[in-house]
């Protein structure tokens, strides 16, 4: 049922969401593969979640998950999104060293890869291990091994099979255009943070499902119908481009962006108030930092010069709808991530009061 008064509310509100529910969701995430176009094993996993909890799902042609998530209302349809698909790379050409050539999915930042573990999958459901690595990967070879560029024309990828030319990777089943997961390296610590790839965003991800799971468990209901949507090509530009008509607003939850000049930490939920898309809507935006304030959140209103969101998608695919972003604060973001659970506590908190109050 609703709220029946705002003591109750606020009493809700001040109840701590199920910190090993959301943390052990996220890791068994984050351990899915799921670069931009390789997502449907993370959505089927997020689906059955969704179901056990009681919600109804559906999927739309472009395989983004739906979540639907009745109101005390239905005067109008809210979405919320956050995306599972991550940053990857894909087999670009195989060389006749039996090595692999890549091109990215997203944008990485790519002298963080060298070295890094991944994971070769076919388009027969094969997968093979193997090591990103420069085309100078030995110091005692190469003069330029620590100089040489950590780019696209210098980074390969060493395959775990014994194969020494092309025709033995073609053997394989390996093949242009197949998938190179990068291992995301997931590692919660007793100080309560969360460093992993791919923070952005299954770990907003996981802040929804953590909203859903005490709706569930406190018997709540958002003020108005809901629908979630889980978007599936975010990192290449288009995840939430086609929303459902009913939805008036979206709010997308994505990561939190922390250097330079920008007051975001990772102890902290971001509300952003303008991207490289252009301001978000300014109501929106001013009811999330009014609410942020109320319940004393630790929050951080700021702008983000190079990034776009879900809602940037929705409103370039013609979508008539208005929208903000929120997110809990991560560092190093496209690289060696890292937040802290106080981040993600903060940003269910701003949910659920965005969802429950007026």
């Amino acid at each position: 049922m609703a709220f029946s008064s705002p003591a109750e509310k606020e009493k809700a509100m001040k109840e701590m969401f199920d910190r090993a529910y959301v943390l052990t969701f996220a890791q068994k995430l984050l351990a899915i593969d799921s670069p931009s176009g390789y997502t449907h094993h993370a959505i089927a996993f997020l689906k059955k979640e969704a179901q056990t909890l009681g919600y109804k799902t559906a999927l739309n042609e472009k395989g983004n998950l739906l979540i639907y998530v009745s109101g005390a209302s239905s005067e109008k349809t809210i979405g919320l999104s956050a995306h599972t698909d991550t940053l990857g790379l894909m087999v670009r050409s195989i060389k006749e060293s039996g090595t692999l050539a890549l091109t990215t999915l997203g944008g990485p930042i790519l002298p963080t890869l060298d070295g890094e573990y991944c994971r070769i999958i076919t388009r027969s459901n094969k997968v093979y291990s193997g090591t990103i690595l420069s085309t100078s990967p030995a110091t005692h070879v190469y003069p330029d091994a620590a100089s040489v560029p950590r780019d696209l024309e210098h980074l390969e990828v060493r395959i775990d099979e014994m194969v020494k030319n092309k025709e033995a990777v073609k053997k394989l089943g390996i093949a242009n255009g197949d998938i190179v997961a990068i291992d995301p390296k997931t590692t919660v610590t007793e100080s309560g943070f969360i460093k992993s790839r791919f923070l952005d965003d299954k770990i907003s991800v996981s802040v929804l499902f953590g909203v859903l799971q005490y709706l569930r468990k406190h018997d709540v209901k958002p003020n108005y119908d809901c629908i979630i949507m889980i978007s599936t090509y975010e990192e290449v530009g288009h995840g939430a481009s086609c929303m459902p008509k009913e939805v008036s607003e979206l709010l997308a939850v994505d990561m939190g962006c922390i250097g330079l000049d920008l007051d975001c930490t990772e102890y902290d939920v971001s509300i952003c108030a303008k991207d490289s898309s252009g301001p978000y809507d300014y109501a929106m935006t001013s009811h999330l930092v009014k609410l942020a304030q109320k319940h004393d959140l630790h929050y951080a209103l700021d702008i983000y010069p190079f990034y776009g969101s879900d809602v940037s998608a929705a409103l370039r695919g013609g979508n008539d709808l208005r929208g903000a972003l929120i997110g809990p604060g991560v560092h190093a973001s496209h690289g060696m991530e890292r937040t802290h659970y106080e981040a993600l506590e903060q940003t269910m908190q701003l949910v659920l009061a965005y969802l429950c109050e007026a």
